[in-house]
């Protein structure tokens, strides 16, 4: 029984990187490249042609429109298209800014074909991605249907400057209280939430709708 390929379009300015990776994921039969891009407004472009691809492999840093505002758009005017974030670089500001915009999730460029086909196939199947940059046990655990634990007004404000690039000393200046206070709003929340790392607030935080983007 033949696999339905999967129609994935390609967003990166740098020209070799993108069609060395078209031409690596086309030796997949289940992957059917549909268009390669070179920014996001060039993207813009090859989706009113291609509004049913199911997966964009999004870089970051592109000329014109970076991959934030790229995905932004993706997610306002084609809901139904996921986006996985590609990036050089394990950061932690590129990967919450992208989860952010709406991607659904984030990969390395180093990473091998035979992973990004995984990866491409989780997103399509469930919306998300899951690896060590982005918690997989956090991620399960916002699709169950538990009681949210109970976050008060201080820590939810404590989240929302999570969200932002501010230090968590910049964060206590602004909320006005003591860089300790902060330290305790945040193993708090690490404790109620099963959550381990400032990424992984702001994961859960914009799954929940407890951030404002």
């Amino acid at each position: 029984m033949q696999t339905q390929s999967l129609s994935i379009g390609i967003v990166d300015d740098h020209t070799l990187f993108r069609s060395g990776l078209a031409n690596l994921l086309s030796e997949f039969e289940e992957i059917n490249v549909v268009f390669q891009a070179t920014n996001g407004l060039d993207m813009q472009k090859h989706l009113k042609s291609h509004p049913q691809v199911q997966v964009i492999l999004m870089d970051i840093n592109m000329p014109l429109m970076d991959g934030y505002a790229a995905t932004q758009y993706v997610k306002k005017d084609y809901p139904k298209v996921n986006v996985l974030a590609l990036s050089m670089f394990e950061d932690e500001k590129a990967i919450i800014g992208m989860l952010k915009a709406g991607a659904g999730g984030y990969m390395l460029k180093e990473s091998t074909p035979h992973d990004l086909v995984i990866a491409i196939k989780a997103v399509v199947e469930k919306g998300f991605f899951i690896n060590d940059m982005v918690s997989g046990r956090l991620l399960f655990s916002l699709k169950q249907t538990e009681p949210k634990p109970l976050i008060t007004e201080k820590e939810h404000t404590f989240l929302q400057h999570c969200s932002t690039e501010m230090t968590y000393k910049e964060i206590a200046d602004l909320m006005n209280i003591s860089p300790r206070t902060v330290d305790n709003y945040r193993e708090s929340l690490f404790a109620k939430l099963n959550i381990k790392t400032r990424t992984g607030l702001v994961v859960y935080g914009i799954k929940h709708d407890l951030i404002k983007i």
